[in-house]
């Protein structure tokens, strides 16, 4: 994999190489980070575009919209995914749609160029590429991979197999359309860290690079396996101590803790609903109580298939409400061209009721050792936590099915 940019990035600033979505999914891990809430929590449970139709609940206050508030200058370019009602419900002043890397840094470029002649306020600039999501082939009835008719894989470094999936054929040729896309998406993020720098405000801008879910290959995006919820995360803040310099931490934190972290360094009140907790303290080298588990969820995403999580620092509960497929496959393609080791034979494999790994000997999730009486009082330890976490948060899993948008849509014309 190449990335020479963002391997930049991480050897100037903080990588966090624990950090985890809340889900493993576009929309619902987006609004936690702008929320710093959970799916459940903040409404978006599912897919905001088209009929998927899911949206924040009107009283969630964007991450944009607070910083406007409190006097910053505002902008957003390329992909908001985490509400379909815009740029306006996000608080941006200013947003441009288009999501190509390269339109997303020519345009970012623009606005930080604008934001670098400002005197009298801060700003804030959200700015969001579709690569390396899987993207459309030029015929519409072709299975989709990472090119989309315009990028070109990258094997020059070679391809390394992640042990969940099995070596074929299909998964190298994947990987390397994954590859491809993930250094031309490098090579715009790096335009855009040139801008910073070249424009002077290095020195005194935050600067984060996050993903929002794992890797869409099968087991990975939309499960709650580790290549799912494990996500990228860096930042950068050159004025600071402990917030640069090639810092890495070992410390589990979600991506609901993004924007307390944020509202903290700019010395912004917390909204109290806010679930996520600031790590500002552990990049101060101040006191801080690290998290010791992290919880993930998801409900909706191509079909109903809700499932929660806790895991610890070696220890994993997966909780499925639905005896659906073993996972849901991320490929968006008629005929997947990877396969998994686990299971061998996914046509014919379902949710049990619920799954326990112990990730310190299985660090892939290739065991199920749920049934296992070694580990019963483990489990019923997380079980505990999980559903005084749900109870806590008041996940409406607990309450029995959860309708999607669409339901809703749909009752109302039948019966108007």
């Amino acid at each position: 994999m190449q990335s020479p940019n963002l391997d930049r990035l991480a050897s100037e600033g903080v990588l966090f190489e624990n950090h985890f979505c809340s889900a493993p999914q576009c929309s619902p891990s987006r609004a936690s980070i702008f929320t710093g809430r959970y799916p459940h929590s903040n409404g978006v449970m599912g897919l905001t575009h088209a009929d998927f139709a899911w949206d924040l609940n009107p009283d969630e206050r964007h991450l944009g919209q607070i910083l406007s508030d409190a006097g910053y200058a505002s902008a957003g370019v390329g992909v908001i995914h985490e509400t379909r009602s815009g740029g306006k419900r996000c608080g941006f002043i200013d947003y441009a749609a288009p999501s190509t890397a390269k339109e997303v840094a020519d345009l970012t470029i623009s606005r930080l160029k604008d934001f670098s002649k400002l005197t009298d306020k801060p700003f804030y600039l959200q700015a969001g590429c579709i690569e390396p999501h899987r993207l459309p082939q030029p015929d519409g009835n072709s299975d989709q991979g990472f090119l989309g008719g315009r990028l070109q894989p990258d094997s020059s470094h070679g391809i390394t197999i992640p042990p969940y999936l099995r070596d074929t054929e299909g998964t190298r040729t994947e990987l390397a359309e994954l590859q491809g896309a993930v250094r031309h998406m490098d090579e715009h993020m790096g335009r855009i860290l040139s801008t910073v720098r070249e424009s002077g405000l290095d020195r005194n801008t935050l600067v984060i690079f996050a993903t929002d879910h794992g890797i869409p290959m099968p087991r990975a995006k939309c499960s709650l396996y580790e290549p799912g919820l494990r996500t990228s995360f860096i930042l950068r803040y050159p004025q600071r101590d402990g917030w640069h310099g090639g810092i890495r931490h070992k410390q589990m934190v979600s991506n609901i803790d993004c924007l307390p972290t944020i509202l903290d360094l700019a010395g912004i009140a917390i909204p109290a609903n806010v679930q996520g907790r600031s790590f500002a303290p552990l990049l101060d080298g101040r006191a801080y109580t690290e998290r010791d588990r992290i919880f993930g969820e998801i409900t909706y995403h191509d079909y109903y298939d809700p499932r929660r999580s806790v895991r610890t620092a070696s220890r994993k509960l997966i909780v499925n409400f639905s005896s659906a497929p073993a996972f849901m496959d991320p490929s968006q393609s008629w005929r997947p061209r990877a396969d998994t080791v686990v299971p061998a034979n996914h046509a014919l494999a379902y949710h049990p009721a619920y799954e326990f790994y112990d990730l310190s000997r299985d660090p892939w999730e290739q065991k199920d050792l749920s049934k296992d009486p070694t580990y019963a009082s483990v489990i019923e330890q997380l079980r505990k936590q999980l559903a005084e976490h749900l109870t806590a948060t008041r996940d409406p899993i607990l309450n029995g099915a959860v309708t999607p948008p669409l339901h809703q849509r749909a009752q109302a014309w039948l019966l108007s």
